[in-house]
């Protein structure tokens, strides 16, 4: 079922594909115009692929040559298509075109398992030094910190969930809530005494598959998870992704290192220790 993002069932973290482009839903009682940025403000976030109006699926550069995406994201586009049959994928990355010629997937992608792990490594044709990759979050400090979230696509508010898909990049930011396996995020709802919603609270929602959850620090952002889904509880619908309860779900990055480094062939630059408050 392609456009949909990824509705993960709450006690096994997996379920089908429902996959997409990016879309963020925002407050109910804040001006919308406030969580639209011009996309030069995050040069190393890029769409996939142009379907239509349609941008499908996110990925963040984190290497001069490399960038990381959810895996799921191939079935949704003509990545795999054309990495399979050897040709070279373009995408364009803050103005200019680039060329993707690999696609190395998490060896626990499984998306029928406990243990999936939906992640892919991206390969440029060629390395670049701008934009500036991402570092990656490497220690387990994500509990409690703030994430900014970044997506194109269908946009909603968290009364209704979404509503329309209008191409305009959006910036929302969230905290993570849970940091186990996964990074787990909650659109709190502004109207009910026991949640705190953050000024710029919002939600990734149908679409926003692959795309980055930032973490905030002292030494600057930081790339902490891989959107991948939203937690199929009881009031799920395909219809209203986003809505105010719910739960997003992202690849947690610091427990994957290892097998990234292994892929890309080199140490990654290391984080400097950062408040995150």
């Amino acid at each position: 079922m392609t456009g949909l993002l990824r509705p993960l069932v709450a006690v096994l973290l997996a379920a089908c594909l429902c996959l997409s482009s990016n879309a963020i839903i925002v407050r109910h009682d804040v001006r919308s115009d406030s969580y639209e940025f011009n996309p030069s403000a995050y040069p190393a976030v890029f769409y996939l692929e142009l379907q239509g109006r349609r941008r499908v699926c996110a990925a963040t550069i984190i290497h001069p040559r490399w960038a990381i995406s959810a895996a799921h994201c191939l079935a949704e586009t003509s990545l795999a298509s054309a990495v399979e049959n050897r040709r070279r994928f373009a995408v364009e990355v803050a103005g200019k075109t680039r060329e993707i010629d690999a696609a190395i997937i998490h060896p626990n992608f499984d998306m029928t398992a406990k243990s999936d792990v939906d992640l892919v490594l991206l390969r440029f044709r060629e390395a670049s030094s701008f934009p500036v990759p991402y570092l990656l979050q490497q220690d387990f400090t994500e509990l409690g910190a703030t994430v900014r979230l970044v997506g194109w696509g269908y946009f909603g508010i968290g009364t209704t969930g979404r509503q329309f898909d209008d191409g305009k990049l959006r910036m929302a930011k969230n905290v993570v809530e849970q940091a186990g396996s996964r990074l787990q995020i909650k659109f709190d709802d502004p109207r009910l005494p026991g949640d705190i919603p953050l000024a710029m609270e919002g939600m990734p929602s149908l679409g926003d598959s692959g795309g980055p959850a930032l973490i905030e620090s002292a030494g600057g952002l930081v790339l902490a998870g891989v959107a991948v889904g939203e937690i199929k509880g009881p009031d799920y619908s395909e219809e209203t992704q986003g809505k105010y309860g719910s739960v997003a779900v992202y690849e947690r990055l610091s427990l994957h290192i290892d097998w990234i480094e292994s892929v890309i062939g080199s140490v990654l630059p290391l984080t400097v220790r950062k408040d995150i408050r």
